[in-house]
């Protein structure tokens, strides 16, 4: 069943005065044998927001690359056209002038998606120049200022940064920033929040209807918004389609489909929400992995004739003290920057530590060696933020997700070591078809789950995950929820689980720790701190992640 409507109603009542912007007309792209879009048939108005959802590899992501034709080896047929042009009669180079100036794109991964030999205001400012033709000091001066409008903190510094030397959130805003550098007709947004915390989200959401509402401009700039946050979706959207493997089931008014959805598949989506599924954790339980005071500072280079002498000091986290018991979840939540995944690495002992001590079952990590090293890493496993870098694209999923086996369990025949990848697998979602499949060839949110996968088939004791739903849509994020859960409960794992989340923190964590500017600023139950925080920061948090 397919409900479509003709959006007459729009804030500001400019969308259904003019033509369609963009039309796709039976749009339908293949790679080979297999069907990526099925006659898919949306028009986008001037200033119209439409939220594109549906499970990972329903075929969003390829619905918006096809439009700026970066799709490589695919059969695309039907129509697409902007402004009443056909875009796929363009040449290559037409299309590189409509690319960033007219049509831009927020990447859902910014670190595959930023050049890491540039900083971040040097790849801001070459848009700017390239499309509107100014000098480079004033595009450098307009990429502080829109690092700045997109939440960036200290952005006169932060243009100098290189991609690898920003947290994950400013790396997704320095992305947003080079986007709307050139303020384009057409914005499509690819996951733009999934890495942000709930603060940082909602100023984005409120710098994109900003830019909307700018009668300077008088552009009317549309946006096709990518997302599996459905509460981003009821928030920001004026219209919803809604995509279940490459086809449209169901499009209409946002109101319309959250009121009475019509297809089974949404139905399924909206009914999708973090359930809390936490055992009591044991007062005799022992501690697994505990730091007292730790602290972690980078060296920072100063400004003017100094930085050529001496380096400068920055203190990314700053006498931490947290303990995870053996069946429970920590939750760590704070804004992009405040030293989460920092602490995490200094955890399992991948970032070295200015002061303090962390401790594996009662023994200092420093005291492992040899042997004993690679039973603590079989016993600590890591799940990362950004699944497409820390896959290896040179190795097939099977190898990927058996290595861990292969170092720790060398005795397995390669029968049982292949039966072991298929049954965790499965249990993350994913067939097994994929065994001989790349990273390339997956979804944000499929990778996700093969390193999910990866993590958990050598059966740790305890699992640092560093966002490890971001990627992933709200169905599916259920499932892993699910599934980790019942790991925990099943082995006795205990979790360390950074995320900017708050409903997910609130189904999965036993406790939670609030970090800020590097400093846990409140720690405890995480049903009592939700309930009555006591810090104005943690009341920060809880208010963007309610008013959402």
């Amino acid at each position: 069943m397919q409900r479509q409507t003709n959006g007459q109603q729009h804030d500001g009542g400019e969308a259904g005065s003019h033509a369609p912007l963009l039309e796709l007309d039976h749009l339908h792209v293949s790679f080979g044998e297999t069907v990526a879009v099925d006659d898919v048939t949306l028009t986008i108005r001037r200033g119209e927001r439409i939220a594109l959802v549906g499970e990972s590899g329903s075929g969003k992501s390829v619905t918006a690359l096809s439009i700026l034709r970066l799709l490589s080896d695919a059969q695309v047929s039907g129509a697409i056209r902007f402004d009443g042009e056909d875009l796929l009669a363009k040449s290559e180079r037409e299309m590189r002038g409509l690319r960033g100036s007219d049509i831009a794109m927020i990447f859902q991964e910014p670190m595959t998606a930023l050049n890491p030999l540039y900083t971040i205001g040097e790849q801001i400012a070459e848009t700017i120049v390239v499309h509107d033709g100014v000098p480079a000091a004033e595009a450098r001066k307009r990429a502080v200022a829109l690092l700045g409008r997109t939440g960036i903190p200290e952005p006169g510094k932060r243009v100098n940064s290189y991609p690898h030397e920003l947290s994950g959130g400013q790396r997704q805003r320095a992305m947003i920033a080079m986007a709307l550098a050139c303020r384009p007709r057409l914005l499509l947004a690819d996951e733009p929040t999934t890495a942000l915390d709930v603060t940082i989200r909602a100023q984005i959401v409120d710098l994109l209807l900003e830019l909307q509402r700018d009668e300077a401009e008088k552009r009317g700039m549309a946006v096709l918004l990518i997302t599996h946050d459905l509460n981003l979706v009821r928030h920001f959207a004026q219209r919803i389609a809604v995509m279940e493997n490459g086809v449209l089931v169901e499009s209409g008014s946002v109101e319309q489909v959250f009121e009475s959805p019509q297809h089974p598949y949404t139905q399924r989506l909206l009914a999708s929400r973090p359930q809390r599924t936490v055992v009591p954790v044991l007062p005799i339980s022992p501690v697994l992995l505990e730091a007292r005071g730790v602290s972690v500072d980078f060296k920072t280079k100063l400004p003017g004739l100094a930085g050529w002498f001496r380096s400068g000091r920055f203190r990314a986290v700053a006498d931490a003290t947290i303990a995870v018991r053996q069946g429970e979840t920590l939750g760590i939540v704070g804004e992009s920057g405040s030293g989460k995944s920092t602490l995490a690495m200094a955890l399992l002992g991948l970032q070295r530590t200015a002061h303090g001590d962390i401790e594996f079952q009662g023994r200092a990590l420093g005291s492992y060696r040899g042997t004993e090293q690679t039973t603590l890493r079989s016993n600590m496993q890591v799940v990362f933020q950004d699944p497409f870098s820390s896959l290896s694209p040179r190795q097939t999923i099977e190898r990927i997700v058996g290595e861990g086996l292969a170092l720790h369990r060398p005795q397995m025949s390669p029968q049982a070591r292949r039966d072991k990848v298929l049954a965790v697998l499965r249990e993350v979602g994913i067939d097994r078809t994929s065994l001989f499949r790349y990273p390339h060839e997956f979804s944000g949110g499929q990778r996700q789950r093969i390193a999910i996968a990866r993590a958990l088939v050598v059966e740790p004791r305890i699992l640092i995950l560093d966002e490890p739903t971001s990627a992933l849509d709200v169905s599916i994020q259920q499932q892993v929820l699910k599934l980790l859960a019942g790991l925990q409960q099943k082995y006795n794992l205990g979790f360390v689980f950074i995320s900017h989340d708050l409903a997910v923190i609130g189904a999965m964590a036993h406790r939670v720790a609030v970090m800020q500017n590097g400093s846990i600023v409140e720690s405890g139950d995480v049903e009592k701190i939700f309930a009555t925080p006591s810090h104005p920061y943690t009341r920060k948090l809880l208010k963007a992640a309610l008013d959402r």
